[in-house]
């Protein structure tokens, strides 16, 4: 049975939703996500439905925050979360510290937690006093290089001109992975492109349109614009379109969401390297559950578990041949 709550709390919108399998086995996950406004979670959200449906026998409740910024409703989310005694604490933090002091308290409270996403950063959360019992998510770094390996491949390698980086909220290691390995493999592949500006779009789609038109201003040759997700890569063509150059400047995002994927059949975003969010979900409960059973939650060694990505294009999602094209929701 599927229930969905809604509660209002200050600055913060909550999604509630229970699922209770037949033969319960006194498990119970606890699922902190960002916000469900974003595809991205939406998609994660329902391979977390999916997966307790398939491994059975537990129960989760999952909650989200208004918006990817909300870093302060998200620790306060948490905290009364941790009020219903989970048998594990599955989170996908806005940032690398906001939510540590709650989940130093889940520790403290015997309570494993799991890292969604890879946005903690292990180093800073063991200096507070909080252990990770494992890690899934794309690989971020990766992720950024693919991105400049399809720049590179769609402008020529000899290429020359302008590149515009838009990173994801300010402090979040997410974006930070991603614009880093954009511009280190961007340096490799195509010497001759030259990023002009790399700014914090804040996962927002209006700020990355605005972005975009400040250095269009500046560069109206530019040649390429990657954003750290598929929200800004969006407000970009936005502005590229707007300002008539819409098909002179290659626009790449990440993430594979809903919305990416239509603009890319559309022929208005060239490509996103598609993050899976939906099997992150998905084998992040499967793992919790064989974890569990094989050595009760207390026993997690960390780990970081990959989850592969996928450059969608046009020909890609049109060809329909790709096996991991099951897994875009």
């Amino acid at each position: 049975m599927l229930k969905r709550l809604t509660t209002g709390v200050a600055a913060a919108a909550l999604m509630m939703s229970v699922a209770t399998a037949a033969h319960a086995q006194d498990k119970t996950y606890g699922v902190l996500l960002k916000t469900l406004s974003n595809p991205f979670w939406g998609a994660m959200e329902q391979g977390v439905k999916d997966g307790v449906s398939e491994t059975g026998g537990v129960e989760y409740y999952l909650q989200a925050v208004e918006s990817d910024q909300a870093a302060e409703p998200q620790l306060n989310v948490c905290n009364t979360m941790l009020e219903r005694k989970p048998d594990v604490m599955i989170t996908a933090a806005i940032n690398s510290t906001n939510l540590l002091p709650c989940l130093k308290r889940a520790n403290e409270m015997g309570i494993p937690v799991v890292d969604l996403d890879a946005n903690i950063d292990t180093a800073i959360a063991k200096e507070a006093g909080v252990e990770i019992a494992f890690t899934i998510g794309s690989d971020n770094e990766a992720a950024g290089a693919q991105g400049a390996d399809f720049v590179a491949k769609t402008v020529g390698m000899d290429a020359k001109g302008p590149v515009l980086v838009i990173e994801g909220l300010s402090g979040n290691i997410t974006g930070q992975k991603r614009a880093r390995g954009f511009a280190e493999r961007l340096k490799e592949v195509a010497p001759g492109l030259e990023i002009v500006a790399s700014l914090p779009g804040d996962w927002d789609r209006g700020k990355a349109a605005n972005i975009t038109n400040d250095i269009l201003t500046r560069h109206p040759d530019l040649k390429a614009i990657f954003a750290a997700n598929d929200v800004m890569a969006l407000g970009a063509v936005e502005t590229a379109y707007a300002a008539g150059k819409g098909d002179d400047i290659v626009i790449v995002g990440v993430d594979g969401n809903v919305d990416a994927v239509e603009s890319i059949k559309s022929g208005r975003l060239n490509a996103s390297v598609a993050q899976l969010p939906y099997l992150v979900g998905k084998q992040a409960v499967e793992k919790v559950t064989e974890r569990s059973k094989s050595g009760g939650s207390g026993s997690m060694q960390y780990e970081f578990i990959a989850v592969p990505t996928l450059v969608l294009t046009k020909d890609v999602l049109e060809g329909g041949k790709e096996p991991m094209l099951e897994y875009v929701k």
